[in-house]
C-alpha cells in the first residue's frame, strides 16, 4: 500500500532538524516550519516571508505537502457546527466535525478511513475498513479547526479520537499523535493531553499498552451493552474479550491516571434500553472512576435500530445515578449535515453502509 507523502507532524523534532540538515540547510529552518504550521497553521511557502525565497519551496515541498482537501465544508446549528469531508492523498474519505459551546470548543477527529469492527448501527463500521491514517493526517484535521478560529480569535479546547475509525487499532500513529498535539510548539500544537479523550469499542491488549504509555489523556469506552449476550451482537469485538475484561483493562488506566473513564452507551429502543440493563449497567460501575455518556440514537425509518422512548431514556438515567454513578444524555449536534461519522463519506462514495447511513443515526459525535 502506497503511504501518504511524509510530513513533520510525523516526526519529532529532532528527526525534522536531521531532514533539514541532510537538504543541506541548517537545522533551526526545521523550527521555523513547525512554527508555521502548529502557530500560524499554515502550510503554503509564499506566507513563511522569515525564510528565504529561494528556500521557502523546496523545504515546504520536503515537510509540509498539503495532506487534505475539503471535498465537503459544512456547517448548521447557526455555525456552531462545522463538518468536514476530506479527500486524502489516495482518494480515501474521512470527516471531521467542530462543535462550538459558550465555554468550549471541541473537535471530533478520525484516526482510520472506515473502521474494521464491524458494528452493525454505526455508519461507518457498516463501510468496513479502508486504511490507518497517518500521525499527520490525524493532527492536520485539528490544525484545519486552529486554523479556523485563529480568524475569530479562538483556539481547539478538546480533541476526541471518536471520528470514523477505532484509535486503538491504529495505535502507533494515534499515540504519536497524541503526543504531537500536546507537546509545545514547535514541537506540536500545545494542546493539554488532559484535553484529549481517546476513545476505544475494548480492545484490552491495546488498553493495556496505552495505560503503559504514562498519557493523561482520558480513555472512552464504547460499551453500549452491559452483558455479554447482546454485547456480543453490538460489538463484535465482544466476542474475544468480554465486558468484564474491557471493564477490568479501563479501571486499571484510570488507576495509572487518575482520569475518569467515559463509558459510552448509545440507546437503541428495546435493544438495549430496558431497566435492567440499565441497573446492571450501574452496579458495574458503581464505585469506579467512571462516568456514563448515553448517546441518543436518533429514528431511522425502516430499521431496528431507533431511538429510545423519552420515558424509557428517563429511566434509564434515573437507575444509573441511583448507583451513585454519573450519567449525562450527550448533546446531539450536525443533524442536517449527516453529522454521524460515515454519513457524509458514504453519500460522496456511493458506499452502502447500512441503514444507520440515513439521516438521524447517531453515532461518535463528540462528548458534550
Amino acid at each position: 500500500m502506497t503511504h501518504p507523502p511524509r510530513h513533520l507532524a510525523d516526526l519529532s523534532l529532532a528527526e525534522r532538524r536531521e531532514t533539514v540538515a541532510g537538504l543541506g540547510q541548517k537545522p533551526f529552518r526545521a523550527d521555523q516550519l513547525s512554527r508555521h504550521f502548529f502557530a500560524r497553521y499554515t502550510d503554503r511557502a509564499e506566507e513563511m516571508t522569515d525564510l528565504p525565497a529561494a528556500l521557502r519551496s523546496e523545504l515546504a515541498g520536503e515537510l509540509l505537502p498539503s495532506l487534505l482537501s475539503a471535498d465537503k465544508d459544512l456547517s448548521c446549528d447557526n455555525g456552531a457546527t462545522r463538518k468536514w469531508l476530506w479527500r486524502l492523498f489516495d482518494g480515501a474519505m474521512v470527516e471531521t466535525v467542530l462543535m462550538k459551546y459558550p465555554d468550549r470548543v471541541t473537535m471530533c477527529v478520525s484516526s482510520q478511513a472506515g473502521c474494521g469492527m464491524g458494528c452493525p448501527f454505526c455508519a461507518t463500521g457498516q463501510a468496513g475498513l479502508t486504511r490507518n491514517l497517518s500521525t499527520a493526517e490525524i493532527v492536520s484535521q485539528v490544525v484545519a479547526g486552529e486554523k479556523l478560529l485563529a480568524g475569530e480569535g479562538g483556539r481547539v479546547s478538546n480533541i476526541v479520537f471518536m471520528g470514523m475509525g477505532e484509535p486503538l487499532a491504529n495505535y502507533k500513529n494515534v499515540v504519536a499523535a497524541v503526543r504531537r498535539l500536546s507537546a509545545p510548539v514547535p514541537e506540536g500544537l500545545g494542546i493539554s493531553q488532559r484535553s484529549l479523550t481517546v476513545s476505544t469499542v475494548g480492545l484490552v491488549p491495546a488498553i493495556r499498552k496505552l495505560t503503559a504509555e504514562g498519557l493523561t489523556a482520558r480513555l472512552a469506552l464504547s460499551l453500549h451493552a452491559p452483558d455479554d449476550e447482546l454485547r456480543d451482537e453490538l460489538v463484535p469485538v465482544n466476542q474475544r474479550w468480554k465486558v468484564a475484561e474491557a471493564l477490568d483493562a479501563a479501571w486499571e488506566y484510570a488507576e495509572a491516571t487518575g482520569r475518569r473513564v467515559s463509558i459510552e452507551y448509545a440507546l437503541i429502543r428495546d435493544i438495549n434500553d430496558q431497566p435492567w440493563r440499565a441497573d446492571l449497567l450501574g452496579s458495574l460501575l458503581a464505585g469506579r472512576l467512571a462516568h456514563v455518556n448515553l448517546i441518543p440514537l436518533n429514528p431511522t425509518p425502516g430499521s431496528k435500530w431507533t431511538a429510545s422512548r423519552p420515558g424509557v431514556t428517563d429511566e434509564f438515567v434515573e437507575r444509573i445515578a441511583a448507583h451513585g454513578v454519573a450519567v449525562t444524555v450527550r448533546d446531539t449536534r450536525g443533524q442536517e449535515i449527516d453529522g454521524a461519522c460515515g454519513q457524509l463519506a458514504a453519500t460522496v462514495t456511493g458506499r452502502s453502509v447500512g441503514p444507520a447511513s440515513r439521516r438521524g443515526a447517531r453515532k461518535n459525535l463528540p462528548i458534550a
